[in-house]
């Protein structure tokens, strides 16, 4: 493993390894470690007691911040007639259908987060091979495929993140950024653990959520008492 920067030397020393921190107390040391030249991203990791190779103990949602994320993301919806007039004014940045899809094929994917109406995904579906790899597929379990095209739009780009369990059973997701205040990261980190608690599979025994940790972008991880928020 390569060795670490000075810089993340001198941070890593206000935190103390062997402590598992409050919430609030966690929050607050990030901002103190972050001092990267850009605006770091706290990000929460999760741990869960679960067995992801069983389809019965998946975990998978969406949460939108109360505080949003941060940073401004960008909206493709495909949509045709009135759905894409409801979708252009909810604020959605591009809006299309077959000259869409014939401009993602030619290799624009300048977008965060495709949504689209159920009537279009035959032509979605075509590109499966471009937006899976890249995590930008819509889908209904998402809220991605919908016909509350307005509101998809309204709730992506007022915070709303997805969360999703890796085959090693654990997640990373973004709560916002360090120059957010601490009462924002609290809001929007208990928003986060209220999901992921109420997305535990009835078939998951025993501690669901094994370890937490927070950290931003450039800083080191803090581990957090999940039975605290």
């Amino acid at each position: 493993m390569a060795n670490k920067g000075k810089r993340y030397q001198d941070v890593r020393k206000l935190v103390d390894s062997s402590r598992v921190y409050p919430p609030a107390e966690a929050l607050q040391l990030i901002r103190k470690c972050a001092t990267a030249k850009f605006d770091e991203t706290v990000e929460v990791a999760f741990k869960l007691g679960v067995d992801p190779r069983h389809a019965d103990q998946q975990v998978r949602g969406t949460v939108v911040l109360p505080n949003g994320t941060g940073r401004d993301v960008t909206v493709a919806v495909f949509a045709k007639g009135e759905k894409a007039q409801e979708a252009e004014a909810a604020g959605a940045d591009v809006v299309g259908a077959e000259d869409l899809a014939e401009r993602i094929q030619g290799g624009w994917l300048d977008f965060d987060v495709a949504i689209a109406t159920p009537d279009m995904m035959s032509v979605v579906g075509k590109l499966g091979r471009v937006l899976g790899p890249r995590g930008l597929m819509p889908n209904p379990k998402t809220g991605t495929v919908t016909m509350e095209v307005a509101k998809a739009v309204s709730d992506v780009k007022a915070g709303k993140v997805e969360f999703r369990v890796t085959k090693e059973a654990g997640m990373h997701v973004p709560i916002g950024k360090v120059s957010f205040d601490e009462d924002k990261l609290m809001g929007n980190y208990r928003a986060l653990l209220d999901a992921v608690t109420k997305a535990r599979p009835q078939a998951s025994k025993g501690v669901y959520i094994r370890k937490l940790a927070v950290s931003s972008t450039m800083g080191p991880g803090i581990r957090v008492n999940p039975g605290e928020a």
